[in-house]
């Protein structure tokens, strides 16, 4: 089969390689699954430029942790996926080729990951995609997604209709908590260095956009859009250069939740204004089966399509993670196999 490898210490998008690998075959409790497209985040920015902190990996790596397919083929004692279903594997795993009760570990680093034409997953790390969702749809879900309705829905207390919510940037989990907080009733306010990304989360659902290159102090106007009240939850995919900002746009009772470090990992940020506020401060990492499964089902109710921006084909992979690098899109980036 074919696959995109990195070496061990990759510099960047022109140490992708494409290789030849052998059809993976299912061991006991095993699915093969045939992969029909792959999606990218942020992490894999940091993956492939050899920044990312997690362990080193000592030989070549397949990247990417999201992707979705078909199941071509079953080991023995596999009862939850058949043949032929159409699956996403969760971003946690147990490693492949270890016991099935093993520790998990994130896909595309270091486990292999999805940008190949097939993998060998233990069942319990697939769901069934959203009846009417495409692969390059469903491929956006693992990360991004999940990771979005953990904020919003799983981790402290759910968001309701009649809140709001402060989503900063216009990648994959900004816009899939966009998409999420406007099918339960809530409002949401977007920032961006765009004008031209402001006004497509609009005419995605979004009440009102700060363009931060013009209004530094964001928090103060999401304060001023919200009568001086604050926001139930802000999206925190800043890191340190964005969380004291969020400290202070949050309302009293409120949530920060940290999923990014776009801005860094170091800083000082002074937490005193979340104990007055009665506030507090969570750090998301991706969610559990259980509420990809949960999502899964809020995708079909509510009809929610996940925003591609661009599908590139699969030996066009290199130039999907330049288009990725340079962020000039809004939602996500997919590679159809």
């Amino acid at each position: 089969m074919r696959a995109f490898v990195i070496p061990p210490a990759p510099k960047g998008v022109d140490d992708l390689r494409l290789v030849e690998r052998p059809e993976p075959t299912p061991r006991a409790g095993q699915v093969v699954v045939r992969i029909r497209a792959a999606s990218l985040n942020y992490r894999d920015q940091a993956v492939i430029t050899g920044t990312y902190p997690g362990p080193t990996v000592a030989t070549d790596l397949i990247p990417l942790s999201d992707g979705a397919g078909e199941v071509t083929a079953v080991g023995d004692g596999v009862t939850r996926v058949r043949v032929g279903d159409r699956v996403a594997a969760t971003f946690g795993q147990t490693p492949p080729r270890g016991g099935p009760f093993g520790p998990q570990a994130p896909l595309g680093s270091p486990l292999d990951g999805m940008l190949a034409d097939a993998i060998a997953l233990y069942e319990d790390g697939l769901v069934v995609v959203p009846a009417g969702l495409s692969f390059e749809e469903a491929a956006c879900l693992p990360c991004a997604a999940v990771t979005a309705w953990n904020a919003l829905m799983a981790t402290g207390k759910p968001i309701i209709a009649g809140q709001t919510v402060l989503a900063l940037g216009t990648g994959g989990v900004s816009t899939f908590a966009l998409q999420f907080a406007r099918a339960a009733g809530a409002r949401v306010l977007v920032t961006s260095s765009s004008d031209e990304k402001i006004a497509r989360m609009k005419a995605l659902g979004a009440s009102d956009g700060i363009n931060y290159t013009r209004t530094p102090d964001w928090d103060k106007e999401a304060l001023r859009l919200t009568d001086g009240r604050g926001v139930d939850c802000v999206i925190e995919t800043g890191g340190a250069g964005t969380l004291g900002r969020s400290f202070q746009a949050v309302a009293a009772g409120g949530k920060v939740c940290l999923i990014g470090v776009l801005t860094g990992r170091d800083g000082a940020n002074n937490p005193y204004v979340l104990m007055r506020k009665r506030s507090n401060l969570h750090g998301i990492w991706v969610g559990d089966r259980e509420m990809f499964e949960q999502m899964n089902r809020a995708i079909e109710v509510n009809d929610i399509r996940p925003l591609v921006d661009r599908v590139f084909g699969f030996e066009d992979a290199p130039a999907a993670f330049r288009l990725h690098i340079s962020g000039g899109f809004i939602g996500k980036v997919v590679i159809k196999m």
